[in-house]
């Protein structure tokens, strides 16, 4: 990645910096159910606090429509002090100028955290005087926040007009080794999507068919798929507004060097799934029924790609995981390219949520801390949030 980073930051010592954070994980009962996205942050917090800069973070959490306290950063606020060791200060309100003050008297050796920076509607518009009073809490910013940089936000672009802007040292990692993975990748290149999302995956299945040996899919944007070759899929989850483009899909496959693969067989169960699961083949599922997991037959055809693959990229579950009943095939692809001694990254909320078995997690070249972002990355190269950085 041509982009400075903090490293390149001049005198760190007494400078403030405005740090963008991803820290959009998941929660249960109010309490961090997988602080992966924190942790992987952690370095570049370290590095500046030991160089003596004061740091101001934001991110934000969930998807809330104005001020909202279900999604208030305050368990994020004491997971980080735990991990850090240092005091964690929680800004409500960070919009009002009052809180400029505030800021300013928190002691340099201890963090500034900003509340849930999509409370304030001025930052999805990307709004210039918003932007503005985010800058002046800082001399420099740096985006660390890999998965919030394909959108164009005040807090990963529009800050930038107002000052100089570095990549975090997690933004670098990542952008650094899904450059390598997709541009010289050990062969073959074998990428697993899954999950739902149809609409904002299906043309990166149709960019990796540039770029990969095989495509896997699984999950439910396996089952828009499967209706687009013509098969019942019962009452599954499916895009149907999205077949067509499928069927696009399919037809630039047959033009390529590349092999997109989808299930042989699924697990299925009724509509509230009390009633127990079943296996079928793809093409023989009942009509009131439907789909939450890959079945053995796809499970074992996965994995033998897998095992052969030179280099892994997977995002997105293979089923209905917060079910035990549904999470084998989730785990299988997990073990699989864990036992990978090629190239193996790994990303997407839903993928690192559904990650039970954390001796695996060690054993995996790269956990990206992007979903949406990370596939975003994979199809066009580059992301808002980064264009925006300064050049080294």
């Amino acid at each position: 990645m041509r982009k400075k980073t903090i490293k390149d930051i001049p005198d760190l010592r007494g400078k403030r910096i405005f740090l963008t954070a991803d820290f959009n994980i998941s929660l249960n009962d109010g309490i961090v159910a997988n602080d992966t996205r924190i942790v992987e942050t952690l370095p570049t917090i370290r590095y500046l606090l030991t160089h003596g800069a004061k740091i101001i973070i934001a991110s934000h959490l969930g998807r809330p429509h104005g001020y909202d306290t279900q999604f208030s950063l305050k368990p994020v606020a004491d997971r980080l002090t735990q991990l850090i060791k240092t005091p964690v200060h929680l800004i409500d309100r960070y919009w009002e100028p009052e809180s400029l003050d505030i800021i300013r008297k928190v002691p340099s050796n201890e963090i500034t955290l900003l509340e849930n920076i999509r409370f304030y509607k001025g930052e999805k518009e990307n709004d210039r005087q918003f932007s503005s009073h985010l800058a002046s809490m800082a001399d420099v910013f740096v985006n660390d926040a890999f998965g919030a940089s394909h959108r164009v936000h005040s807090s990963t672009v529009g800050i930038t007009e107002f000052l100089k802007g570095y990549a975090g040292l997690l933004m670098d990692s990542e952008v650094r080794t899904l450059s390598e993975a997709v541009e010289k990748p050990k062969r073959p290149l074998v990428v697993v999507i899954g999950g739902a999302k149809t609409i904002e995956k299906i043309s990166v299945i149709e960019r990796l068919l540039d770029l990969a040996d095989t495509v896997l899919l699984g999950g439910a944007i396996a089952n828009t798929f499967l209706a687009a070759w013509g098969f019942g899929m019962g009452i599954s989850k499916v895009d149907y507004e999205m077949v067509e483009m499928a069927r696009v899909v399919f037809w630039k496959t047959t033009r390529k060097h590349s092999a997109l693969i989808l299930p042989l067989d699924v697990v299925t169960s009724d509509s509230e799934r009390k009633g127990s699961s079943q296996i079928f083949e793809f093409n023989k599922i009942p009509g009131h029924l439907a789909t939450y997991d890959i079945g053995p037959k796809t499970i074992t055809l996965f994995e033998e790609h897998i095992k052969n693959a030179g280099t892994v990229i997977w995002n997105g579950p293979m089923g209905l995981y917060e079910d035990p009943r549904f999470k084998k095939g989730t785990d299988s692809v997990l073990k699989q390219i864990s036992l990978n001694k090629g190239t193996t990254i790994i990303g997407g909320g839903d993928t690192l949520t559904s990650i039970r078995m954390k001796k695996y997690i060690n054993l995996i070249t790269h956990v990206s801390t992007g979903g949406s972002a990370m596939l975003a990355f994979l199809e066009k190269g580059t992301l808002p949030g980064i264009e925006v950085l300064l050049d080294a």
